[in-house]
């Protein structure tokens, strides 16, 4: 049947997140064929009225063509039976995590469709239920519209701003705050989350006042070579990676690791350790030779500035 736009009652929209590429595909289609699949509806207790169950794009699309009309199919059953029935039946883009606890709560706050009830609709655990419901409860209302809108992607939504909701709401609301208009990938928004989770109070006071620049500054530590090093670095790492390995070896001595060797085995552990030694003592006495020579620079410096 044909259903002018004025008889439709549009309380579900709610429940989907807007996806501007699917919609600008469907308007292009229907310019041009017209209208292939009826939206759902169920009657309303007021005449003439009907709810929408199915089809939100499409009557958003219709109503972008200037089209009086849009061709609906009208289901005969109660609306949460409806909801329930259209979300089983559903063979478009599969549903967020945040879609499906939206008509659970939906169902649960609405229609009074207990927990168990619930699971048993959706042939789902009780716990799987739960835990749907909690994910709304505990995201803020405006971070959930933002995602309706389109404009935070789901998966990021519910991988890492439902963790940090949950450990700091007003964290998670400057987050979002402070990305603005902006629309982070989930690989950015893991960024934000991962600097948040294991930084300092610093890294987490520059992480919320300026996430964007942030997040700048994070790529860009990617894409830049590494410091090498000094030369006094790396002889200090020598040195203590010298003596590490000295007492490691020690430690195995004293647990008796000769014991069980051939006395070939033996023997080329000897030699190996002589050259080791011998290596050990050049170095040493290369050492004591610079720091002799060091000293009076040092002290001829100190005289100068003296």
């Amino acid at each position: 049947m044909e259903l002018e736009f004025h008889q439709l009652e549009l309380r579900y929209d709610r429940l989907r997140i807007a996806r501007p590429d699917h919609e600008r595909r469907l308007l292009s289609s229907l310019a041009e064929v017209g209208q292939q699949v009826p939206i759902v509806v169920v009657k309303d207790g007021r005449d003439e009225h009907f709810v929408v169950i199915d089809g939100y794009k499409r009557v958003r699309s219709l109503r972008r063509l200037g089209r009086d009309t849009v061709g609906s199919f009208c289901w005969e059953c109660s609306e949460a039976e409806a909801l329930v029935v259209s979300r089983l039946w559903h063979t478009g883009e599969s549903e967020t995590a945040l879609e499906q606890s939206w008509l659970l709560v939906e169902l649960h706050e609405r229609f009074q469709l207990s927990q168990e009830e619930l699971a048993r609709r959706f042939t789902r655990s009780v716990s799987w239920i739960s835990r749907r419901l909690a994910l709304v409860r505990e995201l803020p209302e405006s971070i959930q519209e933002r995602v309706r809108r389109g404009e935070i992607i789901a998966h990021a939504a519910e991988k890492y701003l439902v963790p940090l909701a949950r450990a700091n709401q007003q964290a998670c609301l400057r987050l979002v705050e402070g990305v603005g208009s902006f629309r982070p990938s989930s690989r950015d928004m893991a960024v934000l989350y991962a600097a948040y989770r294991d930084g300092n109070a610093v890294t987490r006071q520059r992480m919320l006042e300026a996430p964007l620049v942030f997040l700048k500054a994070f790529k860009e530590s990617l894409t830049s070579p590494p410091a090498q090093p000094s030369s006094e670095e790396s002889l200090r790492t020598d040195i203590e990676v010298l003596g590490s390995v000295a007492r490691r070896a020690h430690r195995r001595l004293r647990q008796g690791a000769l014991q069980n060797l051939l006395e070939r085995e033996r023997e080329e552990l000897a030699r190996s350790l002589r050259q080791s030694l011998e290596e050990t003592r050049c170095m040493a006495e290369r050492f004591e030779q610079e720091m002799g020579h060091a000293g009076p620079e040092h002290a001829n410096g100190d005289s100068q500035a003296a």
